[in-house]
């Protein structure tokens, strides 16, 4: 691990954050990734960044917002002001060990905090350098089917594939989107159609997540009509629902369904106004991930898919939807998982997850 961890520390400073001299970084980690923040440290620190470490635990952090009133909120708001306007530049780093910890913290809670810290997570979001990347962990070579040891190497194999390569091989795509108006996306129990007119097409090549590999834009507000029904899990606030199908009019989730409680699926996209209508459309072009393990930082990324997502837009590609929900959801369109196609302008573009345009063809990484 002790090459890797020091290829991905050195990607984060060098390439993803491009930190510089006098650059204050605030890396939130929990404990258990202590061998990155060592490196991460040492790394921010030569090229004359000021790092701070703040540990965190998501066992007490849950437990926190779960037994909170509503009086802890403004003082929230102020700590998450307080670092917007104190660093340039932020490393979350998660270890997930129970992802059911945040499962009790009350929807009231929840909304109040994400109503009164909205714009100040724009601002991070929008106007700031972050990267938010994984430390591999027990939990997650679980869910992906694997030992520990075999997660840990394809873990640190997938965040430090060359991102240079993929920047490169990506612009064509960008181009394409940028021109096309009309999206169809069809396959199993799915029909969509939306526009993408004039919204900025942006590509991900680990700037920001870690592991990475995708190119976004938004719909056009209330341009979606017809059905998508998601193939992989769809976690959310300490739930995980499964077969999740939208069905929209107008831009607007007009019926929405789940293999589990449809009540509190529904729930969430009544949160806000903005939560019923899609802030993102994007590719999912990172080659070494193949397979769904319900982590949205790694299934987004899977090669052959799509995410199509409810609630706001990123300011870069921004359709004008706002809400305090941002929920990626995920169809994979390879054959294994059902096939599809997507038409941009009522042009094949791609089918069974692979591009057919010759320009696009390196995506599909086949060479």
């Amino acid at each position: 691990m002790k090459e890797k961890i020091e290829i991905l520390s050195n990607t984060i400073v060098t390439y993803s954050l491009n930190i510089k001299e006098n650059d204050r970084v605030l890396i939130e980690s929990a404990y258990e990734a202590k061998p990155l923040l060592v490196q991460l440290v040492k790394d921010i620190s030569k090229v004359g960044g000021i790092p701070f470490v703040r540990l965190n635990d998501s066992m007490i952090d849950g437990l926190q917002n779960e037994l909170a009133t509503l009086s802890r909120i403004p003082e929230m708001k102020a700590q998450a002001q307080y670092d917007i306007d104190h660093f340039d530049c932020f490393i979350r780093i998660r270890y997930l060990d129970n992802e059911y910890n945040s499962k009790n913290i009350q929807t009231e809670f929840r909304k109040e905090l994400g109503d009164a810290t909205k714009d100040i997570h724009s601002i991070r979001i929008n106007e700031r350098r972050w990267t938010l990347l994984n430390y591999p962990s027990d939990l997650d070579a679980f869910k992906a089917h694997m030992t520990t040891d075999d997660f840990k190497k394809y873990a640190m194999d997938v965040m430090t594939i060359d991102y240079e390569k993929m920047s490169n091989i990506i612009k064509p795509l960008k181009e394409l989107m940028e021109r096309t108006d009309k999206v169809r996306i069809v396959g199993p129990n799915t029909d969509i159609s939306f526009s993408i007119k004039g919204i900025p097409a942006i590509p991900c090549c680990g700037k920001s997540n870690i592991p990475d590999g995708e190119c976004y834009t938004a719909p056009v507000r209330d341009s979606v009509n017809g059905t998508i029904i998601y193939n992989t899990p769809c976690p959310y606030q300490g739930n995980i629902y499964h077969n999740v199908s939208l069905t929209f009019e107008n831009g607007k989730i007009i019926k929405a369904t789940c293999d589990e409680d449809n009540d509190r699926l529904n729930e969430i996209f009544d949160t806000d106004e903005g939560a019923r209508y899609v802030g993102e459309f994007s590719f999912g072009l990172n080659p070494a991930i193949q397979e769904p393990m319900g982590d949205i930082l790694y299934d987004e990324k899977i090669i052959g898919s799509i995410h199509f997502t409810p609630g706001s837009a990123y300011q870069d590609a921004f359709n004008g939807n706002v809400s305090s929900i941002h929920w990626d959801m995920v169809l994979i369109q390879r054959p294994e998982y059902g096939g599809g196609e997507i038409y941009f302008d009522d042009v094949l573009i791609r089918k069974d997850g692979k591009f057919l345009l010759e320009e696009l063809k390196p995506l599909n990484y086949e060479s």
